[in-house]
């Protein structure tokens, strides 16, 4: 048996717990805080058998994993009133997403 304690943004919880849910996998989450970056982050720990580490991996990397999002830019120029109705809108694309993950084997299991 093997525990999958999966480190992702706040962002990606619902959607990520919500796959692995409907995989068939009970998941429990925490909130958490990175310690360098002082962002608010989701920690997911997971129990399953050996075989099916993959398909947790799997839906981590799909639903949590590093993307890059556009994001929408208002230059200096353009938060002016001058600027006026119809100033263009921009964006710009940035990182998203990433989960830090550990599999760990568990030498014992019981479920009262």
């Amino acid at each position: 048996m093997k525990m999958v304690f999966a480190i992702i943004s706040k962002s990606d919880e619902d959607i990520t717990v919500t796959a692995l849910n409907e995989a068939g996998f009970f998941a429990t989450k925490l909130s958490s805080t990175g310690g360098f970056l002082k962002k608010t982050n989701t920690s997911i720990i997971v129990g399953t058998d050996d075989d099916k580490v993959p398909q947790v991996l799997d839906i981590l990397r799909r639903y949590a994993g590093k993307r890059i999002d556009e994001m929408p830019y208002v230059a200096p120029s353009m938060s002016r009133p001058s600027a006026g109705v119809g100033a263009p809108y921009v964006t710009v694309p940035t990182s998203a997403g990433g989960a830090t993950v550990f599999v760990l084997d568990v030498s014992a299991f019981e479920k009262f």
